[in-house]
């Protein structure tokens, strides 16, 4: 079980928990929602959950629910530019297909949670 941060997603973090004054790290999470099933969620935390899986990549603590975690195990998290912004992008081996506005996904059948 892996959950990674790009080189260029671990500054953008650290730099915002520094920012901040404090932190632990990210919780990086899935809810339902969306045009094709699910959505990630991203939130800065200053402390995990008992129940919590925990990853370090990039110096940086990535927490994770055990539910989130069965559907996005294996994935890489980076910030990519999309126009005058830069968007979370999640590369996600679990995934089937993404919506159009690549803002939801839906699971591969094996890895499908109802």
């Amino acid at each position: 079980m892996a959950i990674s941060l790009s080189d260029h997603a671990a500054q953008k973090i650290r730099a915002q928990i520094e920012k901040n004054g404090k932190g632990f790290g990210i919780r990086l999470g899935v809810r339902k929602v969306g045009c094709s099933g699910f959505a990630y969620t991203l939130d800065y935390v200053d402390a995990a959950k008992d129940d919590d899986q925990l990853f370090v990549s990039g110096n940086i603590n990535v927490v994770v629910d055990p539910t989130s975690l069965t559907m996005i195990d294996g994935s890489q998290v980076d910030f990519v530019k999309q126009g005058f912004n830069e968007v979370l992008k999640v590369t996600n081996p679990n995934a089937e297909s993404e919506c159009g506005c690549g803002e939801s996904f839906n699971l591969k059948k094996k890895n499908a949670v109802a």
